[in-house]
């Protein structure tokens, strides 16, 4: 019996003489092993197989591949989408599992998971205040179910369904206003919707199969690959330029016919773009298209930032895949990094 009280005694003791100090404890700060760095977002195998990270510092000097699952023993989920950024979180889709994890995105440690209210979530925004907006599906058949999930940021708890047009995909933040490409999901769509709060205030028409959005100024400029001739109705791939203020489009310029663009950023005063195993840019005060060739290389996303080109280049969509950063003053190759299966996503963790 003595060898049972000694220990619960001790134990007794210790709770006493640390019970007056608790309110001086400070919570251990969570480490920032993450920032100032390039966050890849790897889809990873398509039917039976795990999304990743890999993050890869500002001075490239540390890789890390598998950077949710180093830090937190386990698996993402199936197709890592898209990441989207709201203050200190990431919002990590994983969309064949329908579902969003979410981290500490500069110690990726996780903070929630959200595992109902989504169906095939494509792509996370925050309106910049208390609010995330997750596009969504639905189901890839029904072109009558896709609507868009409202977070709120305080409860990670969806409030609000917005219905929308079919294959809503990227969207982007721009003051008290949030822009949804449709790109059609299985289909084709040529459609922006315009959302505040809870609705879709506008609908603008731009040309087919809008994806990659980027601001400048006061315009948003829309790339739109085109309809392939195999849709039996085959378009022409476009630029649509859309004033902010007035949300209606100023001007469109097209590819010839045949060219199906993919991609768009901006670097200083030149929109870049993919087309045809090359990439291309072409001046914002007078666009020309297709443009001027700068870099070789088919890529699956590209971002430009601070004269930098980083494109992705998913392979064999089996093996490991490779980021590319190219140096925009003499568009020369100057890192070649591997990364996870598939990289679908670039994003910037400052």
């Amino acid at each position: 019996m003595k060898n049972y009280l000694i220990p619960f005694a001790a134990i007794a003791l210790l709770f006493t003489s640390c019970s007056s100090d608790d309110d001086n404890i400070q919570p251990t700060p969570i480490p920032a092993n993450y920032q100032k760095g390039i966050l890849v977002t790897n889809e990873g195998p398509f039917n039976n197989g795990s999304g990743s990270i890999t993050y890869i510092s500002e001075d490239f000097s540390v890789v890390e591949n598998n950077v949710y699952k180093n830090v937190n023993g386990s698996d993402l989920g199936n197709v890592v989408q898209s990441m989207g950024f709201a203050d200190n979180d990431a919002f990590i889709v994983a969309s064949n599992s329908h579902k969003i994890v979410i981290v500490d995105r500069y110690s990726f440690i996780k903070k929630d998971s959200m595992i109902s209210g989504f169906e095939n979530p494509r792509y996370f925004a925050s309106n910049g205040q208390n609010k995330g907006y997750v596009t969504n599906w639905g189901d890839p058949m029904d072109d009558t179910d896709d609507y868009v999930a409202v977070i709120d940021l305080a409860t990670n708890a969806i409030t609000a369904n917005i219905p929308v047009s079919f294959g809503p995909e990227k969207i982007l933040n721009y003051g008290d206003k949030l822009y949804v490409a449709h790109k059609g999901g299985y289909g084709f769509n040529n459609r922006i919707s315009v959302l505040s709060g809870n609705s879709v205030v506008s609908t603008i028409v731009v040309g087919d199969i809008p994806d990659a959005m980027s601001v400048v100024g006061n315009y948003l400029y829309v790339m739109g690959a085109g309809k392939p001739d195999y849709s039996g109705e085959e378009t022409a791939g476009s630029i649509t330029k859309i004033d902010l203020t007035s949300d209606e489009v100023v001007d469109t310029y097209f590819f010839e016919l045949g060219d199906y663009p993919t991609g768009l950023t901006v670097d200083g005063s030149k929109l870049i773009y993919n087309l045809n195993g090359k990439v291309y840019s072409t001046d914002l005060n007078s666009i020309q298209l297709p443009g001027t060739p700068i870099i070789d290389g088919y890529f699956y996303t590209i971002e430009a930032r601070n004269g930098m080109l980083y494109a992705t280049d998913p392979g064999d969509f089996a093996s490991r895949g490779r980021l590319y950063v190219y140096d925009l003053s003499t568009n020369q190759q100057v890192q070649n990094i591997q990364t996870g299966i598939i990289p679908g996503g670039i994003y910037f963790n400052d």
